[in-house]
């Protein structure tokens, strides 16, 4: 099966391309050569997922999956939640998003959060939707090299490292995108 993983985010596609088994083919937007930005104004992590995949599907015309992620933290009523990638403004970067979480949790004992992933998929035009959520809390400061946007400052229950301490593997075991990306897999097998 080829399936379209509707993301420019490099990092994403690195996490999926080493759970989803060989006897399906992923093409990345790169693959199709497709550069345009694609809009995520929905209100929520599961509007943004499906809007992208719609989005893609109707340009190819093929299968396609698409995610959005947010890091809901308790303290901030859920910020930055569906504005995760651009909390600290438009084109902010991980660093000023970072900064600017760790500046509001700055004086707040309770720093419990989730990471949310929702997956969409569109097999022959209908969608569905997968989620997958791990609990944890906001590290005072970056710890760790890898990974990507909040990683470094947050540290899943069970662990006592951040995202960021863990490799590739290690995350993909018990991170949000993976339970997603399984409950996808379970789907389509």
């Amino acid at each position: 099966m080829d399936l379209i993983f509707a993301t420019g985010n490099k990092n994403k596609l690195l996490e999926i391309n080493k759970i989803i088994p060989k006897n399906i083919k992923i093409i990345s937007l790169k693959d199709l050569k497709f550069k345009e930005d694609i809009p995520e104004n929905e209100n929520t992590i599961e509007g943004n997922a499906i809007y992208k995949a719609k989005y893609i599907s109707k340009k190819f015309g093929l299968n396609v999956f698409s995610d959005d992620t947010g890091l809901e933290v308790d303290a901030l009523d859920g910020e930055p939640g569906v504005r995760s990638a651009r909390y600290a403004g438009e084109d902010c970067d991980s660093t000023k998003n970072i900064n600017k979480l760790l500046k509001n949790l700055k004086n707040k004992s309770n720093r419990n959060a989730r990471f949310k992933t929702v997956i969409a998929l569109i097999i022959k035009n209908k969608v569905y939707t997968f989620e997958g959520l791990v609990e944890g809390v906001i590290l005072k400061n970056p710890i760790g090299k890898n990974g990507f946007g909040y990683d470094s400052i947050f540290s899943p229950l069970g662990t006592n490292k951040s995202f960021a301490e863990l490799s590739i593997n290690e995350k993909n075991i018990i991170s949000h995108r993976s339970l997603a990306i399984k409950k996808l897999l379970n789907f389509i097998s």
